[in-house]
Parts: structure tokens; sequence; C-alpha cells
């Protein structure tokens, strides 16, 4: 028969039963007649005749079964069967189906929230066109500090220009930077918004098209164009335009300068950095209307500029690459900055570039969270495997009181291949309803995800959609996990034997101690995931403890932040900055609410750095330098260990001072006095080779972050800043509720020009907000292990109710020959300790192993931290206790009498 044949007969017996089911019967009908006719040929009568022949051929029914077991359509009809009965069974036990979709679904969503993630900052490809043909130009190994970066990896405009000129690889290239953000509107309507600087080609070469208006061309980014026109995102357009077609062709006043709404980018698009969308796009040479002071687009020291490229047809970034480094040199030459030393200038020039694939963009999200995600996508899968473990036991409890079900089904000619294929599908069901319920969890715990991980002022926006690769991975996973926790049980039920099962009164016969050793296994392998959970949960929480009562040296409580921009009162001279900071910095402290204030050029433990060389004694070093003004010492209440603070006297003119720190004098003075030693900062740009006099010392503080060493800081004072500009930090220490400092401080700002603009925060919060990552690992780990915790006494509670159940009857007899309620309760304990003591052991031994690699992500603690292990051993044993102290109270209430009717 041919296959479309055989393919059309299948879907004439699925669809046409009852007509193909008479067919049959009439077939065989007319050759039992042509049989008992040739008997009958032979003087048998026809009654003997056809009891003969059937005696010959045996069930009409078994010769129909096993033709239409030759069929596809008869595997596809018990499928459904199996389907139908395992539902119909399901629903009959409501608890037990709740129940297990419930356990599944918080393993099968946990595990999808996480590689939604994974899959949204590491797998998905960005939203333009032929994404695999991008590839993202950088520095080879980085820049190693030099100049001023926001990404070591980054170029420098005209170094740009060269690249652009000069290279062969690419049919286009084009550069952005992102991050920045500005004022949008005036008076109490201004709001902030965040801006893309791009290349006018940017667009054409993603092949990004408009869904309203237009998007920017080479002919939009011409020199010193100013703030002519503005592309929008689709979000911006909808939040501030309703996404209304009449905002095509509006103005929008950024910073005070009116700009034309040119387009709107798709809603897919979110620019070309993972995590950070954007709401407003410019063309590079409108940096020039926001910062005139110093033009960001001739400097060749900052490196600010992300740079990528669409590769020719046949080009690799491989061979891309061999161009780049063939070509660097005579790049680095032409764009050599000035005013750095010789040797700082013969590193530069030995830079080399190189491509790399970037089909998925940029974010420092997988540099940041990368190995984060990876472990809690392990955690996941343990509490996952714990699930299964619960689920298996259950099943396996079940699966006993069916015994006699299964024993009939087989004494009724039922295969033993049969039962395992029903059970399976009861199990395939469970798994189904828990991968749904999951997708639905999931949504929800990616979200709660994305919500820990987003501060105030930086908010992921993330594609945390169900891709072709999340559905794949949970229908993978709802397989896996039927598989782990039905195949057992389905395997031992079919093992039944029918003699002993249907025997009255068979609930003892195969209650030996062999009945429960599998599940007795899963309970131990439960113990010791809960282990390695608990131990790993204990970590995470204790070392973000750690960074949160951590002492960086100065206050973090009480300090309050004003970011203040003084470039809207458009002085003429930079020379006046200073003169007025100082009048400002009076009037605030002249404020009721304000208890000491003081500015700075670095705001401690923001990641961000400031380093120059020095020379001192005849030798070279580097130090951190941050310039203060005086009272800065006493409003962060960093301790003066000798000479003196800054103040009034020290000034442009005066001979420059220095206070250092702690380490700056251990490491370039050893045990000299430091008070009065002179030292010389290395000339770079904006920042002139100056002698320094140290007039103080002061204690080690915390500079960029809390995990890095306290590196050497030099203090200058704000007077004596070389590199002045429209800007200052402010720092304020007050008792007063943050939000009435910000409202008086608001109003001395109108006071003094009201269109200064000024962003306020608290010290504290930024502080928290930089912990993200460790708050994110503390809470989760956390949660995760106190529902491993969970699963687990659920999970032995399960097995120690159902083993007393099954020795009901020698409980009995133990009572009435004696044994006190106390030897019962004893008994079943023994049972408890002994699981417990090894899974314990195990788990330990995991534990020991998996958290090697977790020292990274740990704070003040080793990974073989031995008060964490202990407290985890002793919440595993009340966890343990606690979930067999019901069933032993229960065993110990037993009435012998009543136990002992059933023998």
């Amino acid at each position: 028969m041919s296959l479309f044949r055989n393919f059309a007969a299948g879907l004439r017996s699925l669809f046409r039963k009852n007509q193909v089911d008479r067919e049959f019967d009439e077939e065989l009908g007319a050759y039992l007649e042509m049989e008992a006719a040739e008997k009958m040929r032979q003087g048998v009568s026809r009654q003997d005749a056809l009891r003969e022949v059937r005696l010959e051929r045996g069930s009409l029914e078994g010769s129909k079964e096993v033709v239409r077991s030759g069929g596809w359509e008869f595997f596809v009809e018990t499928c459904w069967q199996d389907l139908r009965y395992a539902f119909r069974t399901l629903r009959r036990s409501a608890g037990f189906t709740a129940t297990g979709i419930l356990t599944l679904a918080l393993g099968i969503g946990a595990n999808t929230a996480i590689f939604q993630l994974l899959d949204a900052v590491r797998l998905q490809s960005l939203p333009v066109s032929a994404p695999q043909s991008l590839a993202l130009v950088e520095i080879k190994g980085g820049n190693h500090g030099f100049g001023i970066s926001n990404r070591d990896t980054n170029l420098t405009y005209p170094l740009f220009e060269q690249l652009r000129a000069h290279q062969e690889a690419f049919s286009g290239v084009f550069a952005w930077s992102g991050g920045d953000e500005v004022a949008v509107g005036q008076g109490s309507q201004q709001r902030r918004a965040r801006v893309l600087w791009l290349t006018g080609n940017t667009f054409a070469v993603l092949g990004v098209p408009p869904i309203r208006g237009r998007l920017f061309t080479d002919e939009d980014d011409r020199r010193d164009c100013s703030i002519q026109g503005v592309v929008i995102s689709y979000g911006f357009w909808q939040s501030e335009f309703g996404g209304r077609d009449s905002a095509i062709g509006s103005k929008l006043l950024i910073q005070g300068h009116p700009a034309e709404v040119l387009g709107v980018t798709p809603p897919d698009f979110f620019g070309l950095e993972v995590g950070n969308n954007f709401d407003l796009a410019e063309p590079f040479c409108s940096v020039t209307a926001f910062r005139p002071a110093a033009s960001v687009l001739a400097r060749r020291d900052l490196f600010w500029l992300t740079v990528m490229g669409r590769l020719k047809p046949g080009w690799s970034t491989d061979q891309a690459s061999v161009q780049l480094d063939a070509i660097s040199p005579g790049l680095f030459e032409a764009t050599e900055p000035d005013g750095y030393s010789t040797k700082s200038q013969g590193a530069y020039r030995a830079f080399r570039l190189a491509a790399y694939p970037a089909a998925n963009g940029l974010s420092d999200l997988r540099k940041t969270y990368d190995a984060s995600l990876l472990l809690l996508f392990g955690i996941t899968g343990l509490v996952l495997l714990i699930a299964c473990a619960n689920l298996a036991n259950l099943m396996l409890v079940r699966a006993g009181t069916r015994e006699r079900e299964m024993a009939v089904r087989l004494a009724c000619g039922a295969s033993r291949w049969r039962l395992v294929r029903q059970l399976l599908t009861e199990g395939l069901l469970l798994a189904a309803g828990g991968a749904f319920l999951g997708l639905y969890l999931a949504t929800i715990f990616g979200r709660s995800i994305l919500w820990l991980l987003s501060t105030e002022r930086n908010v992921l926006e993330l594609n945390l959609a169900l891709d072709w690769r999340v559905l794949l991975f949970t229908a993978s996973i709802a397989v896996m996990t039927c598989l782990v926790f039905s195949l057992v049980p389905a395997f031992r039920s079919s093992r039944a034997k029918p003699g002993d099962a249907l025997k009255s009164g068979s609930r003892g016969v195969t209650a030996g101690l062999e009945r429960f050793s599998f599940q007795r296994v899963l309970v131990v392998s439960q113990i010791a995931i809960s282990a390695v959970l608990l131990v790993g949960a204990l970590l995470f929480v204790r070392s973000f403890r750690n960074l949160t009562t951590f002492d960086p040296g100065f206050r973090e409580k009480g300090i309050l932040l004003a970011f203040v921009n003084l470039e809207p009162m458009r002085l003429a001279d930079v020379d006046q900055y200073p003169a007025v900071i100082r009048d400002l910095l009076a009037q605030v402290r002249s404020l009721p609410q304000v208890e000491s204030a003081a500015t700075s050029t670095h705001v401690p433990l923001d990641g961000s750095s400031w380093t120059l060389g020095l020379q001192i004694d005849g030798s070279e070093g580097w130090s951190k330098f941050t310039w203060v003004s005086p009272g800065y010492f006493e409003t962060m209440q960093i301790a003066l260990l000798t000479g003196r603070d800054f103040n009034d006297r020290d000034t442009q003119t005066s001979p420059h001072v220095a206070v250092v720190n702690e380490a700056f004098a251990r490491t370039y003075l050893g045990g000299a006095h430091p008070i009065g030693k002179t030292f010389r900062s290395v000339a770079e740009p904006g920042y002139p080779s100056t002698e320094y006099e140290i007039v103080g010392v002061v204690r080690n503080t915390k500079y960029a972050g809390l995990r890095e060493e306290t590196p050497p800081e030099c203090f200058g004072a704000a007077s004596q800043f070389p590199a002045f500009g429209p800007w200052v930090s402010i720092f304020l220490r007050s008792s007063s509720p943050p939000s009435a400092v910000f409202s008086v401080l608001r109003a001395k700002l109108n006071e003094v020009n009201p269109e200064i603009r000024s962003h306020f925060s608290v010290f504290r919060k930024d502080i928290e907000g930089r912990l993200v990552r460790e708050r994110m690992m503390a809470l989760l780990s956390g949660f995760f292990g106190a529902l491993a915790g969970l699963l687990t006494m659920i999970g032995l509670y399960g097995v120690i109710s159902y083993v007393v159940l099954n020795r009901r009857n020698e409980i009995g007899v133990r009572m009435a020959l004696g044994a006190s309620r106390v030897d019962i309760i004893g008994m079943v304990l023994r049972q408890t300790i002994l699981l417990l003591a090894l899974g314990t052991v195990l788990g330990i031994a995991l534990a020991l192993a998996a958290t090697r690699g977790a020292g990274s992500l740990l704070f003040g603690l080793r990974p073989h931290d031995p008060l964490t292990f202990a407290a985890a051993g002793v919440l595993l044993i009340g966890v343990a206790l606690i979930a067999s102290f019901v069933p032993a109270l229960r065993a110990s209430r037993v009435d012998p009498m009543e136990a002992l009717r059933y023998e």
C-alpha cells in the first residue's frame, strides 16, 4: 500500500470508525462462513463447524485488535484514549492534581523566568535588518585607562572620523553614545529624557524604517548643526503625544532649544544597548549646542563613542580585524592627543583596533549579571529537581493505592508497556498543566526580577516576550520533568502481581522495607539539594548584609546630594564659575535645614574614577584625585588624623595643597611624617603638572566601590581645581526629611537663577541602588532556599506519613506487646534522623563543590564559611523534625485493637 493510501485509510479509520468496524465485521464474518462451509462439506453440522473455526482462529475481537494495531491510526487512537482516561483519573483526584501542577509550575516558572532573562540579555538579536552582518569596532584589550572614558573600549570622535575615511571592510560605519539625560519642556512641565547621540547614517546602515515621518540621514549630521530636528522613540511618542500623527512637525523644547520632531522609530527598536532604552535621538553635530564650553567632538582624549559597522558581503569579522589592525598605526598616529607624557603617547600609538560580532548588540548587563543569572539558573534547576522528587514520591504513594486497578488490567490482558504508557500520560498531563501555569508565573517572576535590578535613576527595559526559544525551553523542561517524576512510579506499578494484589487484605503484602527504598533515596536527594540551596542562600544573604552594614570610612545616613548645572546662567568667562559656586555654597549653608555642606568633584562609591600620575621623592606612582571645598571632611565625617583641613586662604594663586589618605601616606611615604612633604602631578590635558604640599592626612575611605581595595587618594582644594566647568556636586548633611530639604534647596536655586537645572538624591539610596546585583542574589536565593526547605519538608512528611500508614499493623502489635508512645515516636524519628544524616552529609559535600566558584559574588565571606554551613545544617534539622514529628505523634496514638482488626 502506498504511503498516501495508508494515510488516507488511517484517517478513514479515525473519523469513520463505526463504518470501518461494520465493514471489518462483515469481512471477518464472510471469512468464518467460508471456513465453516469447508468443514460442513466434511459432514460437520453448521453449529459445530462455526464452533471449531472460532476455536481454531481465536477471539474475533482479538483478531480485530491485531489487525488494527498494524496501522498508525491505532497508536493515535490509543494515545487519545490514554489522554481521556488520564484526564478523568486526575479530575477525580483534584487535590493531588492541584498539588502536582502547582509544584511543577513553581519550578518550571522560575526556570523559564531566568531563561527569559538570559535570552533577552544574551541570545536575542537586535531588531534591525540582517543583524548577523553587524560588527563592533573596539580597541583590542581596551585603552588601559588612557584619557577619559565611559568604557575602555570606546573610541574618540576624531578616531572614528579617521576610521570611517580609511576602512575597507564595512559597507557603512556608524557611531553612537547613550546614557545622557536632557531636560525637555520648561517650568513645572519640565521632565528628564534619555538621549541617544548618533551619526546621521545610523538608521540607514541598521535598516531601521520610521513608522511616522522620517529618520536622520547624513544631511542632518553636518558640522555645528545646532538643534534643528529630533527623532523620538515609540514609547516617548505614546507617552508624550498619545500616538497622534500631529506629533510630526511639532516642536520640543530640549534644554531651552526648540527642535522639530522629524520621525518616530519602530516600537521594537530600543537602541543598540540591551536593557537601556532611549527617548530622543540627536545627531552628533548638535552636541555643541549642549556643551559649548569645550566641544567633545574635537577632543582626542575623550573615549565616549561606540562604533559599529555592517560588513561587506563576503567579509567576516576576522578579515575585518586584519584590515583594521593594518590601518591602526596610521589612525592612532593621526589622532594622537597633546599634553601627555612621552610614555603615555607611546602607549596610545600602540593601540590596535579589532572587529567583533555584534548581532546581539552591546550590554553591560552581560558583564554585570551574566554570572549571577547563570548561578540563579542552576539554583532554579535544583528547585525543579526537588519539585520532581516530591511529585515522584506522591505518585509512588498514589501508585500503591492503585495496585488493585493495575492488577485487574494486567489480568484482563493489558501489557506492561500499555500500563507504563498510561501512567506516563498522566505525568505528561501534569507536566503540561505545570508548564502552562509556569509560563504565566514566569512573566510575574521575570518582571519582579527586572524590578529588583532597576533603580530610580536606571530603569531596565528588556524584551521578555515568549519567543520560540522560550517556548521550546519550556516544552523541553516539561517533557524532562515528566520523565523524571513519573517513569519510576510507572514501571513499579506495571510490575504488580495480579495474584497478590487481588487477595483480600493485601495491604501489607508488599510493605516490606524494600518497598520504600526508592522513596527514601528521593528524600535523601531532596535533603542534599536543599542543603546546597540553603548554604547558597545563607551565603548571599550574609554577603548582602555585610555590604549594607560595612563602614566605608565616611557617613552615609543623612547625606543628600545636589547636582547643579549652571550652564543656563551663560557666563561669559569660565573663570567666573569658582566665585559663583562659592557664593551658591554659602547660600546653601545658610538654610536652616542644612547642618553642613560642601562640594566635591567625585561622588564616593558611584563607580567613577579619576587617576593622575605623580612624582614623589624621585619615584613615580599614581593616585586617585578629588577636589573638595572646606568643610567636606566635616560634612562626610571623615576623620582628620593629622594636619589641617582646607580653608579660605587656599586660593588659585596660593601654593597648591593636598590632604592625602592613609593608603597614600603608607604607599609613598613609608613611616615618614607626611605633613610638609611635596609631590608633583604628571600633566594631562586640562590638568597641568602641579606641585602639591601635603597639609593633612585623613582616614582611609572606599573610593569607587565597596569591593575594591582602598587606593591611594589625594584631596585637593576645590578653589585650586584646574578644570572648572558649569556644574557642581554639593553634599549636604541634614536631619530633616529629604523632601523638605530638597524643597527649600530648589527654592533657593530659583532665587539665584530660575533657569538653573538641578537633580537631587539621597546618598544612602544611591549606594543601595548600586548593590542591585547583590540584593537580587540575596532575595532570590533566599526565596528559592526557603521554597526548597518547604518542598523538602512536604516530601519528608509525605514519605514518613505513608511509611507510618503502611506499618500501622506493626505499630499496633508493638503497642500491644508493651511499647510506649515515646518508643513509637522514637522509632519513627530514628528513620528521619538516618535520612537526614545521609542527606546532610551528601548535601554538605555537594555544597563545598558548588560554592567554590561563588567567591567573586561574595563580600566579607569565604565560600566555605563554617558558620554558614553549620546554620544550614541546623535549619535542615529543624525542617526534618517538624516534618516527621506530626506523623510520629499520629503513629503513637494508634489504637492497637483497631490496628490489629485488619489481621
